[in-house]
């Protein structure tokens, strides 16, 4: 059953100065396997960050409709999330001792970019 879905599209332009960010800066918002991975190429960083961050605000959304009577500030979020690719899909991890249990839900995922969009879907179930 779904519980909640959450889509965000956002400028890949908006991003295309955050491989000059500090850690700490980038840290607020994701994990450093992320920003080692989204600042190994340069050139695909902003395109990286931007799906990325597309994501989280996408998992927002999905966990505002799935859990509506739980608040969790966005940033809060941020740092409990990894968006890491395995086989080249793309999976939501999220850290232990989240603000709730997570552990009996699914979290379905997809992400796309083109040069100036990307876009990230999330469903719970």
């Amino acid at each position: 059953m779904i519980l909640g879905i959450g889509v965000d599209t956002v400028e890949i332009q908006r991003f295309a100065l955050w491989h000059t960010y500090t850690q700490k800066q980038l840290l607020r918002v994701f994990s450093q396997e992320e920003i080692d991975y989204c600042l190994s190429d340069i050139n695909k960083s902003s395109q990286r960050f931007a799906v990325r961050f597309a994501a989280r605000e996408a998992l927002y959304k999905a966990f505002s409709n799935a859990f509506p009577t739980k608040k969790i500030p966005f940033l809060t979020l941020c740092s409990h999330v990894i968006i890491k690719k395995i086989n080249s899909r793309p999976y939501v991890i999220i850290k232990n001792k989240f603000i709730f249990d997570v552990s009996q839900v699914a979290i379905h995922c997809s992400l796309s970019h083109s040069r100036t969009i990307a876009t990230a879907f999330m469903v719970i179930e």
